[in-house]
């Protein structure tokens, strides 16, 4: 790859994405349907969603793992956000709970231009992924807490600095802290893409990073072997095998069975259905059983 930006060597973003992969950790784990179903899921919701959204069973499935993948993983890119910063010039990022609890600290010794006139020779960052993450008191906890740090040094602005804000913008940060409107012009809100051009000197240092990122994940996956664990879902596929084992001539109708006897497979009428299903006659309390007879061999 013929590397063109030059605030951050191809080295260290590699680096990182990978230390980013590796932050999703548990996540990463294939699901089978065990895993799929391990907080039950509601069999109503999926069909409905399907029907109303014209998806296909396997969408549906796939969308529904991707959303038991997607709750926690705005902290893993709040990782990648954050600690990108230590291989930017002039940044430093603090480990986790030290030095004020700052994201990130920007200095520069020929001093920061700011907006309105202001220049300082540093600027610290608390940072946030999206602009409606905190409610009224952590904004008033966050602003007294710049405040602090105004008081505490003259030398100094402090930044709320939002991956994904309303718009691109460098402005004075106004909230409310015991019901009075607050502000102050070295106490801003910046959109990622101002803050990046700030400490980079390249306006769109941002979009630069945005465009490579997709290559260079894909180049992390790829020559990672073991070490970067890629899931391979078998949700869809066993639901298939159970589907097959209802008595059902209609494959849609089937299908839809099959999910709700992810949660309904001790309810009356499903019970039923699932024990004409198999030969044996073994108690099955929840689809985890389920999921073991469909691992034997009279159901493959």
């Amino acid at each position: 790859m013929d590397w063109k930006l030059q605030f951050i060597s191809q080295e260290n973003l590699i680096k990182h994405v990978k230390a980013t992969i590796d932050k999703y950790g548990e996540k990463l784990e294939s699901f089978d349907i065990v895993r799929f179903n391990k907080n039950i899921i509601d069999p109503v919701k999926m069909i409905f969603d399907k029907t109303v959204y014209q998806s296909s069973w396997e969408e549906i499935i796939g969308n529904e793992i991707f959303r038991q993948r997607d709750k926690s993983n705005n902290n893993d890119i709040g990782y990648f956000h954050q600690r990108i910063f230590q291989y930017i010039s002039g940044c430093h990022v603090p480990d986790n709970g030290t030095e004020g609890g700052w994201d990130v600290v920007f200095k520069k010794e020929s001093g920061i231009d700011l907006p309105e006139g202001d220049k300082v020779g540093t600027i610290y960052v608390e940072m946030k992924n999206k602009h409606n993450t905190m409610n009224s008191s952590a904004s008033g906890k966050t602003y007294i807490k710049m405040q602090n740090q105004l008081l505490n040094d003259d030398d100094c602005a402090c930044f709320l600095v939002e991956a994904i804000a309303k718009k691109s913008q460098n402005i004075k940060w106004s909230t409310t802290v015991d019901g009075r409107s607050v502000s102050h012009r070295r106490i801003r809100r910046v959109s990622m893409d101002q803050f990046y051009a700030l400490v980079t000197g390249q306006e769109d240092a941002f979009y630069q990073i945005c465009m490579v990122l997709p290559s260079i994940i894909s180049q992390v996956i790829a020559e990672g072997g073991d070490e970067v664990k890629v899931p391979h879902d078998s949700v869809y596929k066993e639901l298939k095998k159970i589907s097959a084992k209802v008595n059902q001539s209609d494959e849609d109708i089937a299908m839809a069975l099959s999910i709700y006897l992810l949660g309904f497979s001790t309810y009356s009428g499903f019970s039923e259905v699932l024990g004409n299903m198999y030969s044996t006659n073994f108690e099955i309390k929840r689809i985890q059983e389920m999921y073991e007879f469909a691992k034997r061999e009279d159901i493959q």
